[in-house]
């Protein structure tokens, strides 16, 4: 676990807006910046005040009590939820008016937390399916199969298969995706993901259903997919040891609202965070 001692050594430095990012991303523009996000169902207010930004290669987590609201800023980012308020800036860009598959176009993907496979098509068919917007040949190619489709069918499995090798799937190709393992399917989600070839990639729960010993590899594979895409990548997870041994800067959310940002040091020592998961002690049981 060379990789994970490594990744003490990341210093994190403050930028505009009193945010931080690691130092190699300091002096580049943020992949990610959110001011004053916020969304309502109804009269409940589900995510209020919601800052964040996010270095270009950086690790990033987001974390809280269950129902704190984590899994709504991911829907807000992707567009499944419009935001009631506050603006979300993606490489600089406004995403106000765009809808989630062309956010996707734009450099966001995503995970689920309950698996989300095509489960009677093979592997390869599944990591094929991310890979359509760079399928370059128009519809009567592929209704009369002219050179131009097989060309490009051909160029896509060849790049299915290789982003399949980074996480050692290229022999489980011609499976179904439902006869996987629990954490292939896992990691297969992660391979689909990288396949709309993001610039921000958003995992939700990567290490749910995982062993200690699948968890570690997890680990390792998000620093590798970071290091060898040049990405930015925010989780969400309750897996404290994944949280604490990857990421750079976290995001610490409860009832909506963010009640901490810093390192993995700073996190873990600040009392507000430590109250909201383990609740304030009663004074007569201090006593």
């Amino acid at each position: 676990m060379s990789q994970q001692k490594s990744r003490l050594n990341i210093k994190m430095v403050p930028v505009q807006s009193h945010a931080i990012v690691p130092d190699r991303d300091a002096d580049k523009s943020p992949i990610l910046e959110c001011h004053h996000l916020g969304i309502d169902f109804g009269g409940l207010t589900a995510v209020n005040n919601f800052n964040l930004m996010i270095g270009r290669t950086e690790i990033a987590g987001l974390i809280g009590p269950n129902g704190a609201g984590k899994t709504t800023v991911f829907n807000m980012l992707t567009k499944v939820y419009q935001p009631t308020r506050g603006s979300i800036l993606l490489d600089g860009r406004d995403t106000s008016k765009l809808s989630t598959a062309q956010v996707s176009r734009l450099g966001i993907a995503r995970t689920f937390q309950n698996i989300r496979l095509f489960k009677d098509l093979t592997v390869l068919d599944n990591v094929l399916v991310g890979l359509h917007d760079e399928m370059d040949y128009r519809l009567p190619s592929a209704i009369f199969r002219l050179p131009d489709f097989w060309r490009g069918e051909r160029i896509a499995r060849e790049r299915a298969r290789e982003l399949l090798s980074i996480f050692d799937m290229q022999d489980m190709a011609d499976a179904k995706a439902g006869s996987l393992p629990y954490g292939a399917q896992r990691r297969l989600e992660i391979v689909r993901a990288l396949a709309t070839n993001p610039s921000l990639l958003l995992l939700d729960e990567p290490a749910a259903g995982m062993n200690p010993s699948e968890t570690s590899e997890l680990m390792d594979n998000i620093v590798k997919i970071r290091d060898l895409f040049h990405i930015a990548i925010m989780l969400i997870e309750h897996d404290m040891n994944l949280v604490m041994g990857i990421c750079e800067g976290i995001c610490v959310l409860n009832f909506g609202e963010v009640i901490a940002k810093g390192t993995p040091d700073e996190i873990k020592s600040n009392p507000v965070v430590i109250e909201a998961y383990l609740g304030k002690k009663d004074k007569k049981e201090e006593a």
